[in-house]
């Protein structure tokens, strides 16, 4: 069995953020992989175990990515793909999720692909069923737990309602939530190997494909005014002339 695991490197949860030439910055923040993915990456290896299963690592993003992809090989994937194209600089996530499905295609003979529920930085959570779509795959979403056998994929979904168990043929693109498992911590021997991986870089052209047209508008954004708050503490020698003395601004201001 073949698993594929995507994730995506994201701005540290601790980063401030602002608004710089009508764009949102992160400044200086570093770069982590999304903490979802995660949970993505324990569900794959979860079923490495289970299954026998040979789990990738496959992230788009710049070249400094590959730190999210060797924290993956550290917690236990067996290899990891950087897809790496200037072209992808404006993608959204539809332009992603064809990139995406033509990785796994050239991957090849991929079985399951696993998503965390969403990323830190949009939180939008359509990439994984706009994946599946263009697999022309069956999806199931938030996922908490994981059962493959003969062929066919159960999980339980954990949604508002309460649990819900569903199950698909293979291949299948999960997404999965935090109760698959806490994620395992990278032990010494994987930060060791993911030290010493060569993570290969794949441009569109070599998936034969150019970069899709990216269909959501960019709006430029403005940072908030300002406001300018001022306290003043009212004094006196007693209650009651503090009271007074309160009531007098008050109307002042004409507040009443």
């Amino acid at each position: 069995m073949k698993i594929v695991v995507c994730i995506k490197q994201v701005p540290d949860s601790e980063a401030k953020v602002s608004v710089q030439n009508g764009r949102v910055s992160w400044g200086e923040s570093p770069l982590v992989i999304n903490p979802f993915d995660e949970y993505a990456v324990e569900a794959g290896l979860q079923q490495k175990e289970a299954q026998g299963a040979e789990v990738t690592a496959l992230c788009i993003g710049p070249e400094s990515a590959r730190d999210a992809l060797k924290h993956a090989l550290s917690m236990g994937a067996d290899n990891a793909v950087l897809v790496c194209d200037p072209a992808l600089t404006e993608s959204d996530s539809q332009a992603a999720a064809r990139v995406l499905a033509a990785a796994i295609r050239k991957i090849g003979g991929v079985d399951l692909v696993i998503f965390g529920r969403q990323t830190l930085d949009t939180a939008t959570g359509l990439t994984t069923a706009q994946t599946a779509r263009v697999l022309s795959w069956p999806m199931l979403a938030l996922a908490g737990s994981i059962k493959i056998e003969g062929g066919v994929v159960t999980v339980e979904r954990v949604i508002e309602e309460g649990k819900q168990t569903v199950s698909a043929s293979l291949p299948v693109v999960l997404s999965v939530v935090q109760s698959i498992g806490e994620p395992r911590y990278p032990s010494f021997m994987g930060i060791r190997k993911a030290s010493k991986a060569v993570i290969p870089l794949w441009t569109l052209s070599d998936m034969g494909m150019t970069a899709p047209k990216a269909v959501v508008n960019r709006v430029e954004l403005l940072n908030p005014p300002s406001r300018n708050l001022a306290c003043e503490i009212i004094s006196g020698s007693s209650p009651a002339e503090i009271a007074e003395t309160l009531a007098e601004k008050i109307l002042a201001e004409k507040v009443l």
